[in-house]
């Protein structure tokens, strides 16, 4: 039975430069790059050298911990340039794509005949295995431990996310393949949640059981919904896919082929233009916002401004990622800031701010943090904006100071750094919150597996 999600406590954090709903489609081509890095917990084993030529869905390189899960080339062409690090270690795989794409035949296939060991196979040999992500630690899936439940949220709720439901339009075909598919990898439910008044493309797909989502953000977080919907206890595991991802496993059992494409929202007020636009995944960032920036002191963002990555007009979109959001650095200072009223700014205080006056308002908002790293304050504002009932001060603290028991008593295995984004952006302490819980899952995943 399906069950609707209202929820009370978060924040709507309303930004000038929402997408319009126009789509543009940028032709293949330039330089794309796969980075491990999108694959948090993945240590990888390189199989393309430099010089190699590859078609669009043959493997890059796999997973050191399991040989199986493969992660593929975007794009046809030449593998250019091995980018490492430290201890060379891969840091990411250029590859200049040809102007005519070749992809690698993988085969059409009837999802409704196919076994639950057919699925993952097929999965594992096209290198779509890594759209399967897990809770806990939010990581790529392990294959080895079965889900008691599938999740996906088909509604987003961050600053100027991209609208699901415009960018999956036509695309019933595709997301019914790719569930009819995935539904047989656990022995649980296939969980969709969905906006509350939307005119989804899941609303009429068959096997699965839709949930309508309604509040504030981050109602559309997939570890929102599944704190509501059915929640994790030790040694429990959940699966979780995106929308975006499940298109493309949909369009490779259809047509055998691993197209991985993105409707991209280009957002915030420093695009003159903020659209959609179709893309390969790995796209060159400067070839996507081409025409479209302003280059004046520009923070660029691949993801919402609230959990996405900083990068370069040089750099490349995350491999997840369907949203690119720019907005003003904020690297001015105000004289006496602190000390006088309020009007340009979000606050979930009423001391010397003002914006609960004006809740519709839209906000052109800046990277100022507007003051420095302290040490914890206690103030009860985090619960406000928390909807999981478990205690994010005291969980943050035990990811601190590493204490295992504890973190798991305060239930560490539900959250997923995302699910701390409004806390941090609250954060009077100026604390990075997303990144002590990555890190304390990261602790917990080693040490307790």
């Amino acid at each position: 039975m399906s069950k609707d999600i209202r929820i009370k406590k978060g924040l709507n954090i309303s930004l000038i430069g929402d997408a319009e709903h126009t789509t543009t489609q940028l032709a293949t081509g330039g330089v794309y790059a796969i980075k491990p890095s999108d694959f948090h917990g993945i240590t990888v084993k390189l199989i393309a050298k430099e010089g190699a030529e590859v078609k669009a869905g043959e493997p890059l390189f796999y997973s050191k911990s399991d040989e199986r899960i493969l992660f593929p080339s975007p794009v046809s062409g030449k593998v250019t340039e091995v980018i490492r690090g430290e201890r060379r270690k891969v840091l990411a795989i250029n590859i200049a794509a040809n102007a005519t794409q070749e992809f690698k035949d993988f085969g059409t296939k009837d999802a409704a005949s196919m076994s639950a060991e057919e699925v993952k196979n097929h999965l594992f040999d096209s290198g779509c295995w890594p759209f399967v992500k897990q809770r806990p630690y939010d990581v790529v899936a392990n294959p080895n431990q079965a889900p008691k439940a599938i999740f996906v949220s088909a509604y987003a709720s961050a600053p100027l996310a991209a609208d699901l439901d415009y960018t999956l339009k036509g695309k019933e075909a595709e997301l019914q393949a790719a569930l009819t598919a995935v539904g047989k990898l656990t022995e649980g439910k296939l969980h969709v949640s969905v906006g509350k008044n939307a005119n989804s493309p899941f609303s009429n797909l068959k096997g699965i059981e839709i949930h309508k989502v309604s509040g504030p953000h981050p109602v559309g977080n997939v570890g929102t919904q599944i704190a509501q919907i059915d929640p994790i206890n030790k040694g429990e595991v959940v699966w979780v896919i995106t929308p975006q991802d499940l298109v493309v496993i949909g369009e490779l059992l259809l047509t055998g082929k691993l197209n991985i494409t993105r409707t991209v929202a280009l957002t915030g007020s420093q695009f003159s233009k903020p659209h959609y636009v179709t893309v390969t995944a790995g796209a060159q960032i400067a070839a996507i916002v081409k025409g479209n920036l302003d280059n004046d002191n520009t923070r660029i963002i691949s993801g919402n401004v609230l959990s996405g990555t900083h990068v370069k007009e040089d750099g490349f979109i995350g491999y997840y990622d369907n949203q690119i959001t720019a907005i003003p650095e904020g690297d001015d200072y105000e004289f006496f800031g602190w000390n006088k009223p309020v009007f340009n700014k979000i606050s979930t205080s009423r001391a010397l701010t003002f914006s609960w006056l004006t809740p519709n308002k839209k906000y052109d908002l800046n990277t100022n943090t507007n003051g420095e790293h302290r040490a914890f304050v206690v103030t009860g504002s985090y619960e406000k904006v928390f909807p999981l009932d478990l205690y994010p001060m005291q969980l943050l603290k035990a990811c601190m100071y590493e204490d295992l028991d504890e973190m798991e008593a305060l239930g560490a295995y539900e959250v997923a750094p995302e699910d701390f984004a409004l806390t941090e952006f609250i954060c009077v302490s100026k604390q990075p919150h997303q990144k002590i819980i990555r890190e304390g899952l990261d602790l917990m995943r080693e040490e307790l597996g």
